[in-house]
C-alpha cells in the first residue's frame, strides 16, 4: 500500500484541487448553497471562469475540468429553474427515491428483474396511485366518488396507448403481413360500397 501511495504522491495535490471545484459547484447549487437566482449565477459563473483559467494547474486532468466547464455551461439555463418555484427541492434525491423504491417493490411482487412492461403502459396512473396512498388510505367512498369524465379519459388513454403498443408488437412480429392488412384497410375504406 505504501508503495502505490508513494508512486501516485504526485497526482493527490491535483486530485485534492479539482475535488476542491467539484465540491464548491456543488454547494453553490445544493440547499445549504445561494439563496438567490442572481448570486448563485455570480458564484457559479465565478468558478468556471476560475476554473478555466487555472486548468491547466489540473494537470493531467485538466481535460476533464475543461469538459465539466463545457457540460455545466451547456446546462446553464436549467441549473437555476428551482429558484422561481417555492418550496422546491434543489436536489432530485427524494424523486429519485421514491421512483427506486417503487421500481424495488414491483420487482420484489412480480419477481422480474427489470422494469415491468405494465409501467410503461399504466406508469402515469400506476405511480400516482402509489404516490397519493403513500401519503395516506382513501375509503371507497372517495375512490367512488372520483369524477367519471375524467377517469374514462384516462382509460381511454391508457388504451390508446396500449393498443399501439400492440401494433408495434404485430409489426415486429412480422411486418408483411401487417403491413397487407393495413392496405386492405386503406383499399376497404376508399373503395365506394
Amino acid at each position: 500500500m505504501r508503495a502505490g501511495l508513494s508512486a501516485t504522491a504526485g497526482l493527490w495535490p491535483v486530485l485534492a484541487l479539482v475535488y476542491a471545484w467539484v465540491w464548491r459547484a456543488a454547494h453553490i447549487l445544493g440547499d445549504q448553497g445561494a439563496t438567490s437566482v442572481t448570486q448563485a449565477r455570480r458564484q457559479l459563473g465565478g468558478l468556471l471562469g476560475a476554473m478555466s483559467r487555472h486548468a491547466k494547474s489540473a494537470g493531467p486532468l485538466a481535460g476533464a475540468v475543461g469538459h465539466f466547464v463545457k457540460v455545466t455551461r451547456s446546462y446553464w439555463a436549467g441549473l437555476f429553474c428551482h429558484y422561481g418555484v417555492k418550496d422546491l427541492p434543489r436536489t432530485n434525491n427524494a424523486l429519485e427515491q421514491f421512483f427506486g423504491s417503487h421500481r424495488y417493490h414491483e420487482r420484489r411482487a412480480s419477481g422480474r428483474k427489470g422494469a415491468s412492461p405494465a409501467l410503461v403502459l399504466r406508469g402515469s396512473a400506476r405511480l400516482l396511485a402509489a404516490a397519493a396512498t403513500r401519503r395516506r388510505r382513501y375509503t371507497a367512498a372517495e375512490l367512488a366518488g372520483a369524477d367519471p369524465a375524467r377517469r374514462d379519459e384516462l382509460r381511454r388513454q391508457l388504451e390508446a396507448r396500449r393498443q399501439r403498443r400492440v401494433m408495434r408488437r404485430r409489426f415486429r412480429r412480422d411486418p408483411e403481413a401487417y403491413l397487407r392488412q393495413l392496405e386492405e384497410q386503406l383499399l376497404q375504406s376508399t373503395l365506394p360500397s
